[in-house]
């Protein structure tokens, strides 16, 4: 009989890199010519922002957020490895790369063989340096079941919800961050080498209407007020949250050991428009916090999709795939914590379902 436990995690990619550069993002912003002078003066910031920021840039309490977000993901991999999963099941998001512009799928089940990944792409082409002081071109490998992820894209497509498979990535892209990035930091001390579960990436068009605008990342506002050519939207929260259902379904009906996870940060900072890229929505996200909390699935089921991108939420549709999934299989929140931050561009969270 199967067994399932629920994970949220975060896979904010400037954890992997120097505390010097965590706050990189926030440094960025504070270029754009095209921002209020007054909003970009950290004397009007919060007394979070400032306190975080500090004299230093952030550089200070970097290590205090590391700790922070270190402390989750060690209580999720205890978890994980009490559970004891056949195979790990991650919702990510497909951040411009491996599909672009030739194909731009909702939801896809990457049927991957064994994969040698490239963890520190994104911080090399940040020209961010890792904190493990190792080279750029390191590389481990994420053990796939590509016979039981056929079974997933087989089963869900017959649930009644759409999704496309991959069986070979793009040439010429490195692997996507969200899942290199979830084994490496639920691996932290040995870089993603150690980690012994096959992994099946389920990737999600979190970034819809900015997945080609934006390339998946920042824009300037000179860019955003000249009027951008914006992409169709994403699959909406309540359909993210109904294909976790299906995958809860298709996980309850196999014979095998599933770790779900949802890996993604909450709103970020360089997504909220309204606010100048300056913080996350932290109004929107404890909001959402607290339904979890509640298991007020409702609240999270009424979420449109244009309220997902106001609030700079885009990639929290991971969230509301597993939230479906752990409102399907009737599991319960046995922990959770909500990591708040102004300067370090995403507030994390963490849970842990039985």
């Amino acid at each position: 009989m199967a067994e399932v436990i629920g994970l949220g995690m975060t896979h904010y990619p400037m954890l992997a890199g120097a505390d010097t550069h965590m706050a990189n993002l926030m440094k960025s912003v504070l270029k754009d010519p095209d921002i209020p002078e007054d909003r970009k003066d950290p004397a009007n910031w919060s007394a979070l922002a400032q306190k975080e920021w500090g004299d230093d840039q952030g550089t200070t309490a970097a290590a205090s957020h590391r700790a922070q977000l270190r402390e989750g993901l060690d209580t999720v991999r205890a978890a994980l490895d009490d559970f004891e999963p056949d195979v790990v099941l991650v919702w990510g998001d497909d951040q411009y790369e491996n599909f672009r512009e030739e194909v731009i799928p909702s939801f896809c089940v990457l049927a991957y063989e064994d994969t040698s990944v490239e963890p520190f792409a994104v911080l090399k082409m940040l020209n961010v340096p890792n904190v493990w002081g190792l080279p750029d071109e390191e590389r481990f490998t994420m053990k796939g079941d590509p016979k039981f992820a056929k079974q997933i894209a087989a089963s869900v497509l017959n649930d009644g919800i759409d999704i496309a498979y991959s069986y070979e990535q793009r040439e010429g892209i490195h692997f996507p961050h969200a899942f290199g990035n979830t084994q490496i930091f639920l691996d932290y001390d040995n870089v993603g080498k150690e980690f012994p579960y096959p992994v099946i990436p389920l990737a999600v068009n979190c970034y819809g209407e900015h997945v080609i605008a934006r390339k998946g990342g920042i824009a300037r506002f000179a860019d955003i007020q000249a009027g951008e050519n914006l992409d169709p939207p994403g699959p909406s929260p309540l359909r993210c949250f109904q294909f976790g259902q299906a995958i809860g379904r298709t996980a309850r009906a196999s014979d095998k050991r599933v770790a779900l996870i949802a890996s993604a940060s909450w709103s970020h900072a360089f997504l909220n428009d309204k606010d100048w890229h300056l913080r996350p929505d932290t109004v929107a996200d404890r909001a959402l916090y607290d339904a979890m909390v509640a298991c007020d699935y409702e609240a999270w089921k009424s979420v449109t999709t244009r309220e997902v991108v106001e609030a700079g939420q885009h990639e929290m549709l991971n969230w509301f795939c597993l939230l479906g999934a752990m409102s399907e299989l009737d599991m319960k929140l046995e922990w959770s914590e909500f990591v708040e931050t102004e300067v370090f561009n995403s507030n994390k969270a963490f849970a842990i379902y039985r």
